[in-house]
């Protein structure tokens, strides 16, 4: 099993996408990128830990590729908002690709580079492609919350 973790606006809607994807073993919503331990939500929502809300995909590299996860997380959100989402404003919602290894690494870069040359966007990507750092687990009511709720998206 390997590891991706992605920000890509509220986490709610980004693990309920990751979660349908075959070859993902588990998803849990939390943050990662910046310098506060074990933040809470209202922390990171208060803009001054630097964490994105991110999730965390375990996922078998024999039934999907971490290439098939990239194309998921850049069809999920708007890669060209800076620090927003739709409605949700603030760097905690940017869009980030925080890799585990060298090879990750590589295949973002890639991979960014070949959806800026789609000429899809009219604005340029500004996702991070940033080492990975301590994974925080966000709180359990985050968890699934859309499956808990019996949503299939977010309702905005």
């Amino acid at each position: 099993m390997e590891k991706a973790t992605f920000g890509a606006g509220c986490f709610w809607h980004v693990e309920e996408t990751f979660r349908r994807v075959d070859g993902v073993v588990s998803t849990q919503v939390g943050y990662m990128g910046g310098r506060q331990e074990n933040p809470t939500y209202e922390e990171v929502c208060s803009h001054t830990t630097g964490h994105a809300e991110v999730v965390e995909v375990t996922f078998d590299p024999g039934r999907v590729t971490f290439e098939d996860l990239l194309r998921v997380f850049w069809d999920c959100h708007d890669p060209t908002q800076l620090n927003r989402q739709g409605p949700d404003i603030g760097s905690n919602y940017r869009s980030a690709v925080f890799y585990h290894s060298p090879e990750q690494e590589s295949a973002a870069r890639k991979s960014l580079e070949q959806e800026e040359r789609t000429g899809h966007y009219r604005r340029p990507i500004v996702t991070e492609i940033t080492p990975a750092g301590r994974f925080w687990r966000a709180e359990e009511y985050h968890q699934q919350y859309l499956a808990k709720k019996g949503l299939s998206s977010c309702p905005l």
